[in-house]
């Protein structure tokens, strides 16, 4: 059964909450012309927003990160984007030597050995290359939903992060069945890999289909206790990270 049959319902209030997140999208073009970007993460989420930004023409950039460990199916996503909406998405990669020397020292599995490792591939792959796509750029838009975690049950639709830009949460109101109605109604493209139970999706060795009552996040970094189960992009302290390392996802 395909994601959008199993999850899209439309549910009380739906399109007003679409309303609103164009709204949050149209104040973010509007309050940083030329300086903001929509990191995408290519998940469902992100590409209902891609969807909203194309559709309505916002002056926002697209940006994502090819970490080197991505599903194929994650990355054919970036030629759908430019080929369904004509737009074109900046892609950031991690700096091959930095890349090389991690793996030579730790292993191709150092994720799985660490919780410190993880979060050093993390920053190698993801946080590194965060940092170049947000130089020089006021604001970004991220897909975030309040109930996609504990951790993120706060998510305001607008927010400072650590160096002072605004970050854009435009979904931060929706649920999951908002997100599948959205994709179905406008036929927006998406991961295959939603259609085996991959909610949530990123780096190949750290996702894994869940099984029914599993967390929304559960196949994310699922050999972690939970608090640990984020990579730095969306927490304080991120960019402090970032700077440690050298300087999204």
């Amino acid at each position: 059964m395909s994601a959008t049959a199993l999850y899209a319902r439309e549910t009380p209030g739906f399109e007003a909450r679409v309303q609103n997140a164009l709204a949050v999208l149209q104040r973010a073009a509007a309050e940083h012309p030329g300086r903001v970007v929509q990191a995408t993460s290519l998940g469902a989420e992100d590409m209902v927003i891609t969807d909203l930004i194309a559709r309505h023409r916002l002056a926002i950039a697209v940006g994502t990160l090819q970490t080197g460990m991505l599903h194929a199916e994650t990355t054919a996503l970036i030629l759908a984007i430019e080929s369904r909406y004509a737009l074109a998405v900046e892609v950031y990669e991690p700096v091959n030597e930095s890349v090389v020397t991690f793996v030579r020292k730790n292993g191709e599995r150092a994720m799985y050995d660490s919780v410190e490792l993880r979060k050093g591939c993390c920053a190698i792959r993801k946080l590194e290359p965060l940092s170049r796509m947000l130089k020089d750029r006021s604001a970004w838009v991220t897909g975030m939903r309040r109930e996609q975690s504990n951790d993120r049950g706060t998510v305001a639709f607008s927010e400072l992060d650590d160096k002072g830009r605004t970050k854009f949460n435009p979904l931060a109101d929706w649920s999951w069945a908002d997100v599948w109605q959205y994709i179905a109604s406008n036929d927006v493209p998406y991961n295959p890999l939603h259609d085996q139970f991959f909610p949530s999706i990123g780096c190949a060795p750290c996702t894994r289909a869940i099984a029914v009552g599993e967390d929304f996040r559960s196949g994310r970094w699922w050999w972690e206790a939970e608090g640990a189960k984020e990579c730095g992009l969306h927490v304080h302290g991120a960019d402090a990270q970032v700077s440690m390392i050298g300087s999204h996802a």
